[in-house]
């Protein structure tokens, strides 16, 4: 099956980052590895293949990981790219992030031989494909030294009208604790440090699993639920803003009559525009922000292993 302009659909799935570091020189400026693959003789930036089950983000971490030897926090996404694979009527595409190298060391390794740390500038030439230069081209278009607010909408909590008790305790279902499980590793890739939810059962539970791998308390948030957020936006929001300019990397889990209206309000005043989403239960903004604005929103529909749509 194609696509509607009649290309073949993408069937491989791949996941690498513009991994970054500060400058040993300590002046401010960034370098970016490349990686020297012997079997091809070329130079990218690291990737590979999703394994069965595993997530983009998984993937991205572990690629870099196992390439580089250095670990990475993800930051904003690079989107994507898709090319043919030589010789067969098939579709590669392979999604990147932008990732700062948090420490490690390279050791050379059956796939890549030699590491290689550039400024930004100077990288261009060292690229061996076309579709690498349009990776790099949307790193630098934005700034670099970035920090990250995690937005997370509850997972599956069955029905509202189906729930015999109390409603602000209604428990997280089945697929919604797989939801949970699943945070833990996509909130970890991304640098998540603290955790704060909104004052009902299935937002803690949500998060409870990634606050546990932290050994960290959820703090809890009444104005970010929606009966405290319609109550008053404008604190609600002022809240959400505040949680944001706290030192590292907070978690916030909130409700779906919450985060549509939050986010609406804060890309007006910051400026940007948002993606398309459908602000599905277990989904996840990735909020980038330099010198207190946002200057990206990226959306991640499900913490879940799904097949990657090619639009």
């Amino acid at each position: 099956m194609g696509t509607s302009d009649g290309s073949p659909r993408a069937n491989i799935f791949a996941a690498g980052s513009v991994l970054w570091r500060r400058s040993p020189r300590s002046d401010g400026t960034v370098e970016i590895a490349l990686v020297h693959r012997p079997k091809y003789d070329d130079w990218s930036f690291p990737k590979g293949k999703l394994d069965p089950g595993e997530t983009a983000v998984d993937a991205a971490v572990r690629e870099v990981k196992e390439e580089t030897g250095f670990d990475s926090r993800l930051g904003r996404s690079l989107s994507y790219v898709t090319y043919p694979i030589p010789g067969h009527r098939r579709m590669k595409k392979v999604l990147y992030w932008a990732a700062e190298a948090t420490g490690g060391e390279f050791v050379p390794n059956e796939e890549v031989d030699e590491v290689r740390w550039i400024a930004p500038a100077d990288i261009g030439r060292e690229l061996s494909y076309p579709m690498d230069h349009k990776i790099l081209r949307r790193f630098v278009a934005k700034p670099v030294d970035t920090s990250t607010v995690l937005l997370v909408r509850h997972g599956s909590a069955g029905s509202r009208s189906r729930y015999k008790g109390n409603d602000v305790d209604r428990p997280l279902d089945k697929t919604g604790r797989r939801q949970a499980e699943s945070l833990v590793s996509l909130l970890r890739a991304f640098g998540g440090d603290a955790v704060y939810s909104a004052d009902r059962a299935r937002c803690v539970q949500t998060v409870a699993p990634f606050a546990e791998s932290l050994g960290a308390e959820i703090a809890p948030e009444h104005l970010l639920s929606e009966e405290g957020y319609a109550g008053d936006p404008r604190k609600g929001r002022h809240r959400a803003r505040d949680i944001a300019d706290l030192p590292g990397t907070p978690v916030v889990c909130s409700q779906g009559k919450v985060i549509p209206d939050l986010m609406r309000w804060w890309a007006e005043k910051d400026g940007i525009t948002l993606p398309a989403n459908r602000n599905r239960k277990g989904s996840v903004w990735v909020l980038s922000r330099h010198d207190g604005r946002l200057v990206a929103a990226d959306h991640i529909a499900s913490p879940l292993p799904t097949l990657i749509a090619d639009d």
